[in-house]
């Protein structure tokens, strides 16, 4: 046989092996398209070479929780992949379980609440919501877990880090996968999970004593000058403060100065800059130099609302918080951010989406809110605007009002309530430094005064960052359990009557799904502007045609149907338990929208796709699993930044 047949028949059988393997792809859930069959491995899981007992082991154990991909069944076997590559090996099916929604939880900030409890069964959980005494019980089962005692002859399994060793620190990878939920409470879910921390990400844990920045970010438009003097004032008694307790290489001030559009009005001189960054006692003159130095405005914005966004993010973004192992960001400000419409708002993110990037980076924001009659058409659009900023968990948020009839008795107020706060996190820092844990804050409704409620915001914040400190410093892992009931509100709340947040749901999504949820949301956003601006008819056609892969059925009819329903979000977005007016909107529901309110639609989605763009970006906060491959990646989503 001639050698070039010779070579083309090698070549052709080394084909026909390839084709199999480039061929294998994992299994699709039911009724997608898209959307692969994916679990979670139990500690101790090991994936074999074969679907039988004493096959030789494919590789070493895995790390308890990976997530990995369905290939095949075989009766009691699973074979399994860590991506959508190639498979690894074959599970057995009690070392894994089913987690085709991937939703996970995060513990929220610990304000206002006690440590999770993990319980055994649901019927523990559920007959301890049901007891008579459930306050007393779940007082002796709080105190049993934070002294160590052993569970065995209790309903839980696990707790949260007791107050003595800090929480979880907000910025840890873990995982706790929702693997069942049953609402048995009116607005209470009882829910099954895991919880393991893989170990595998920097947790930010820190060494020495405490170190915390504080941010003003200050309105410096043509109203706020008795506010900035106040600023200045306050500032250097905090620094006579520090240098009498010997602390002044603990507490550091930065400065960032805000006003509006520089473009609209040239006049204003910046929009938002960086006044000082953070320097310590040690410092001082040289940052009180550059504060005599912050005047007003001399002209006015083009809008009441300034660009307060552009201030936060000039903070979180420009500022060196990298010393600083607790980080607050305090805004002061007499107007609303600009809107999401208003063409000279320099910033994509809204307020939520700032929230959450700041929360991503460790940063808490408190939003002083001075609120005088000349702004009172503002007030509630302002104060609704900051709450999202400001959020904490539910309705908790570190938002502050000051009212007053007159910018004179407004700034001496503002003077007395900045100092309560600002007073607060140096009291933190002290108490934190010489190992005194602080009381945890009560249970109290709002105070009355704006004195009492800033006392109240600052003890309640103080402590959660304390806890959140400690918890970096101890290196504090979520409790490890394969199979617990949780409640996704506060026990000891519930049982006094009241729902406070224990737990927040997040989607874990790969990069991949990002990019995929990042164009669709770009396609959509540009037939809606095309379509707003034109009064065409084409809005849904246009989205349906915008990309092959999208547009699984063109012809479809569009009448009646929702973006959902047409197929053009992200197959992992249906069946998740939140509503979504994106996913909900129908064509003729476009049409029935004002210009206002398309306007609106899309603001909305340009800051979600903003926060995407920020998600991409953050490289500490991706979790591998040991993949190579990046587009396999995961990122925990808080469910409420999905479109």
């Amino acid at each position: 046989m001639p050698r070039t047949c010779i070579r083309f028949f090698a070549l052709l059988l080394l084909l026909l092996v390839a084709v199999p393997a480039l061929q294998a792809a994992p299994l699709l859930q039911e009724g997608k398209k898209t959307l692969y069959q994916r679990v979670v491995s139990h500690p101790g899981a090991m994936p074999l070479k074969e679907a039988r007992d004493g096959a030789p082991a494919a590789r070493e154990a895995l790390v308890p929780f990976t997530v990995l991909y369905v290939y095949a069944r075989q009766g009691d076997w699973l074979q399994v992949g860590l991506d959508t590559r190639a498979p690894l090996g074959w599970l057995k099916k009690d070392q894994a379980t089913d987690w085709n929604q991937s939703l996970t939880l995060l513990f929220t900030p610990r304000t206002g609440r006690d440590p999770v409890l993990f319980f055994k069964t649901e019927k523990d959980l559920k007959g301890l919501c049901e007891a008579a005494d459930m306050e007393k019980q779940l007082d002796s089962l709080v105190a049993a877990a934070a002294g160590g005692k052993d569970t065995a002859g209790l309903p839980i399994l696990a707790s949260e880090p007791a107050e003595q060793k800090g929480a979880v620190a907000q910025k840890r990878f873990y995982l706790m996968p929702i693997l069942g939920m049953n609402r048995a409470f009116e607005g209470v879910n009882l829910l099954q999970v895991a919880s393991i921390d893989p170990g595998s990400s920097q947790s930010g844990a820190v060494a020495g004593p405490p170190k915390t920045g504080i941010a003003l970010v200050m309105d410096t438009s043509i109203s706020m000058k008795p506010y900035i003097d106040q600023s200045r004032d306050i500032i250097r008694q905090l620094y006579d403060r520090l240098e009498k307790d010997k602390m002044t290489d603990n507490v550091g001030f930065a400065v960032v100065a805000f006003r509006s559009s520089t473009e609209k009005t040239p006049k204003l001189g910046y929009t938002s800059q960086v006044i000082s960054d953070f320097a310590t006692a040690k410092d001082r003159k040289a940052l009180e130099s550059r504060l005599a130095k912050v005047e007003q405005a001399t002209v006015s914005s083009h809008d009441f609302n300034e660009d307060s966004l552009a201030g936060i993010y000039t903070a979180i973004d420009s500022l060196n918080w990298g010393p600083y192992s607790t980080r607050l960001i305090l805004l002061v400000t007499d107007a609303g951010p600009l809107r999401g419409d208003d063409p000279y708002a320099s910033q994509r993110l809204g307020a939520a989406e700032m929230n959450d990037l700041a929360r991503q980076k460790g940063i808490w924001i408190t939003t002083m809110h001075v609120k005088t009659p000349g702004g009172s058409k503002n007030h509630a659009y302002a104060e609704q605007a900051y709450r999202a900023l400001s959020r904490l968990s539910g309705d908790q948020a570190n938002y502050q009002a000051v009212n007053a009839s007159s910018h004179k008795e407004a700034a001496r107020q503002f003077g007395i309530v900045t100092k309560i706060l600002t007073t607060s996190m140096v009291d933190m820092v002290k108490n934190t430094a010489s190992g005194k844990i602080m009381t945890r804050p009560k249970d109290e409704a709002v105070p009355a005064t704006e004195e009492a409620q800033a006392r109240q915001l600052a003890e309640r914040l103080g402590y959660a960052m304390q806890l959140d400190y400690l918890g970096r410093k101890n290196e504090n892992r979520a409790p490890s359990v394969v199979d617990s009931w949780i409640a996704d509100m506060d026990l000891k709340r519930l049982a006094q009557g009241r729902q406070v947040p224990s737990v927040e749901v997040a989607v874990l999504l790969t990069k991949n799904q990002l990019s995929d949820l990042s164009t669709q949301l770009k396609n959509i956003i540009d037939n809606a502007e095309r379509t707003k601006k034109t009064d065409s008819r084409d809005f849904f056609q246009g989205i349906l045609s915008a990309s092959a892969r999208m547009a699984r059925d063109p012809n479809m009819p569009t009448q009646g149907k929702s973006l959902a329903e047409l197929g053009v979000l992200a197959e992992f977005l249906d069946g998740l338990p939140y509503k979504s007016d994106i996913m909900l909107l129908r064509e003729e529901d476009w049409y029935r929208m004002s210009i206002g309110e398309q306007t609106a639609f899309i603001n909305r989605l340009k800051s979600r796709l903003a926060r995407y763009e920020e998600y991409d970006r953050d490289r500490e906060n991706w979790e591998s699993f040991g993949q190579s491959n990046a587009g396999d990646w995961v990122y925990r989503v808080p469910l409420s930044m999905l479109p």
